[in-house]
């Protein structure tokens, strides 16, 4: 069971003490990971709207090549272009599905708005097939509004 209120204090002491955006980010990222056994990758894309993708931001797990994701391709950039969370049980069963590892089984993905409008979003694989619940989307989506004045 997810500690939702003891990991949204940590979050919430996190952003306190801290004053740059990237160690904040990389800092709740590593906390996601070590608390939550199912999350095996932690990380952040952040919109350049210039260019229409997302680019990566600070992250904890194994190393992608995913480093920019056009808005609508693969999952990440579905919720860019929906701005509504997604969680994908199997992502083998997804035909849009940008493979980060063999290892990853599902995937969650949480925009992060500001006023409404999609800004960035925390991106979580998990090499367990369908662990996603209500309450990981529950702690996510305030995680999310925590951080959006950040942006």
């Amino acid at each position: 069971m997810i500690e939702i209120e003891k990991i949204k204090e940590k979050v919430q002491e996190i952003i306190l003490y801290n004053s740059e955006r990237e160690v904040i980010l990389l800092k709740i990222s590593k906390l996601l990971k070590e608390e939550i056994f199912h999350y095996d990758w932690v990380g952040f894309y952040i919109l350049d709207e210039r260019k229409n993708e997302l680019y990566l931001g600070p992250y904890v797990g194994a190393k992608t090549d995913h480093l920019f994701i056009p808005v609508g391709k693969g999952i990440c950039g579905q919720v860019a272009q929906s701005n509504s969370t997604m969680v994908v049980q199997d992502v083998s069963s997804m035909d849009n599905y940008l493979s980060c590892s063999i290892n990853v089984q599902s995937e969650i993905v949480v925009p992060v708005k500001r006023e409404g409008k999609f800004i960035a979003e925390l991106d979580i694989d998990s090499h367990s097939p369908a662990p996603f619940t209500a309450e990981d989307e529950q702690l996510l989506e305030s995680i999310c509004s925590m951080i959006a004045p950040l942006f």
